[in-house]
C-alpha cells in the first residue's frame, strides 16, 4: 500500500480590480479626453503666440494658483484617508475626512472667485485676447468640475453619516474618490501649463 501525500491547495492569487464602479472610469476617461483636447489646443496655440502668452501669463496670480494646488492635493489626501477609514470600518473618520476634503474644495473655489473678480474687475474677458480666452475657459471648465466633485463629496458625507460605507460596501465611496482624484490631477497639469511654463 502506497502512502498518499495530501497536497494543500495553492493560495489563491488576489485579483486586482479598479476601485469603484466601472461606469465612473468610463466617465473619467471621457473627461480626461476632453481636457486632453483642451490642453493640446492651448499648447498648439501657444507655440504660435509665444510672446503674447508669456506677457499675459505674468499677469496671473501664481501664489493663488499654488495655494489652490496645495488645497486640492490636501483635499485628495483627506479623501484617501476616508477610503482607508472605510476599510477599517471607522465610521466617524470616514465622514470627518470626507468633510475636510469638501472644505478644501470650497476653499479652492473661494480663491478662484477672488482671481476671477480681479480679472473681470480690470475689464478682462474671454474676448480680451487669445491667452485670456484659454485661461478663463480652461480654468472655468475645471472650476465646474470642482463644483461637481464637491456635490459628490457632499452626497458621500451624508451617506457616510448613515453608515453606508465600510469594509462591507466600498463601491460608492471609491467611485466618488476616483472622480475627486481626477479633478486634482487635472489641476496639477493645468496649473504649471497655464500659470508657470514658458
Amino acid at each position: 500500500m502506497t502512502d498518499t501525500l495530501s497536497v494543500a491547495p495553492p493560495n489563491p492569487v488576489p485579483t486586482k480590480h479598479l476601485p469603484g464602479d466601472l461606469a465612473i472610469w468610463f466617465f473619467i476617461l471621457a473627461e480626461l479626453l476632453a481636457f486632453a483636447v483642451f490642453f493640446s489646443a492651448y499648447a498648439f496655440t501657444r507655440t504660435n503666440h509665444v510672446e503674447l502668452f508669456n506677457l499675459y501669463q505674468q499677469t496671473l496670480d501664481r501664489n493663488a494658483g499654488a495655494l489652490n494646488t496645495v488645497l486640492l492635493i490636501t483635499g485628495s489626501w483627506f479623501v484617501v484617508l476616508a477610503v482607508k477609514a472605510a476599510h477599517r470600518d471607522e465610521q466617524k473618520a470616514i465622514s470627518r475626512n470626507i468633510l475636510l476634503g469638501f472644505l478644501c474644495g470650497g476653499a479652492f473655489l473661494v480663491v478662484k472667485v477672488f482671481e476671477y473678480s480681479a480679472k473681470f474687475g480690470a475689464g478682462i474677458s474671454m474676448s480680451t485676447n487669445t491667452f485670456y480666452m484659454f485661461y478663463i475657459s480652461l480654468t472655468f471648465f475645471h472650476f465646474m468640475h470642482v463644483i461637481l466633485g464637491m456635490v459628490i463629496l457632499a452626497i458621500l458625507w451624508f451617506q457616510s453619516r448613515q453608515g453606508a460605507y465600510g469594509s462591507h460596501h466600498m463601491n460608492g465611496l471609491e467611485s466618488g474618490a476616483a472622480y475627486w482624484h481626477m479633478v486634482d490631477l487635472l489641476w496639477i497639469i493645468l496649473f504649471p501649463l497655464v500659470y508657470v511654463m514658458h
